[in-house]
């Protein structure tokens, strides 16, 4: 089986079947999806760009990247206040 054919696959079974949360981690916005063994499909959500992700998978696991579904974004940072100068 080709590797395109391999992450179509894996793709396909992680949309059908969903990632059980022992099975999915991390809170970034990039996830490497990759096959531990037959039977498991790990998504290691810890990635902050696509380059990185890609990365992880060349060095030896076989998967693919998307965007994490579940991800929020990041908190946005307060706003500081500012004060005015009251000129007497």
């Amino acid at each position: 089986m080709g590797k395109l054919s391999l992450a179509v696959v894996t793709f396909a079974a992680v949309m059908l079947l969903g990632a059980h949360p022992s099975q999915a981690y991390g809170n970034a916005p990039w996830c490497a999806v990759v096959s531990v063994d037959q039977d498991a499909i790990v998504e290691q959500c810890v990635f902050a760009d696509l380059e990185t992700c890609r990365q992880e998978v060349i060095a030896g696991n076989r998967g693919f990247c998307n965007q994490n579904p579940r991800w929020a974004g990041y908190a946005p940072t307060p706003a500081k206040r500012l004060r005015k100068r009251v000129h007497h």
